[in-house]
């Protein structure tokens, strides 16, 4: 048993929820006036989400489930040069301005619910196929093509990491240059940004 609660701790620390960059998107283009339901009503328009589960109202638990885990993974991400309020129904990005008084609550316990991919109510290969479908839609919404040259050795050097360098690592140095270079950023470079989703694709896993 303590062996089976690592193995999940290990993979929550590890599972990047790729919805986190096309939320980051709409709230660039519009950082107010979202709420959970209508942030999923837009991203469902936009193909990023697809049927959930065949029960209604599982459906839209674990839509919810799905944006809020996003939320807070993207609040711990732009901090400290965004602020993100992360509540259902006000979701709000802030400019960096208005960052102070701000911190990431990490005794939270909305937050630890919303983190905990137990909650989604799913089994591990059931939400990593999911993760992996969703990714595979973001690709193609950026305009990704899968590179058949990129290796993991060429993937480490563009993020320029070790060849040990560990999942959690990766994960940060993902994050931290997808939000350097993403196309909604100041100084940000669409083409930069393809080639470093081909690389995290390859990392990824």
């Amino acid at each position: 048993m303590p062996q089976q609660l690592e193995l999940a701790a290990q993979f929550q620390q590890y599972m990047e929820n790729p919805l986190l960059w096309p939320i980051m998107e709409e709230l660039k283009k519009k950082p107010s006036g979202w709420k959970v339901h209508t942030l999923a009503s837009h991203l469902m328009e936009l193909g990023f989400i697809p049927e959930l589960d065949a029960c209604a109202d599982k459906d839209l638990f674990k839509r919810n489930f799905l944006i809020m885990n996003a939320l807070y993974q993207l609040q711990e991400t732009l901090y400290p040069d965004n602020w993100l309020q992360v509540q259902a129904m006000d979701i709000i990005l802030m400019p960096q301005s208005q960052v102070f008084g701000h911190e990431v609550d990490h005794h939270d316990p909305l937050r630890d619910y919303y983190l905990d991919w137990q909650n989604y109510e799913a089994q591990e290969g059931e939400i990593k196929r999911l993760l992996n479908e969703f990714w595979t839609r973001y690709r193609e919404f950026v305009g990704g093509t899968d590179c058949q040259d990129m290796t993991r050795t060429k993937a480490l050097s563009l993020f320029q990491l070790p060849a040990d360098a560990s999942a959690s690592e990766i994960r940060k140095t993902w994050r931290k240059l997808a939000l350097k270079w993403h196309p909604d950023r100041d100084n940000g470079d669409s083409d930069r940004f393809r080639v470093l989703c081909e690389a995290w694709n390859v990392l990824r896993h």
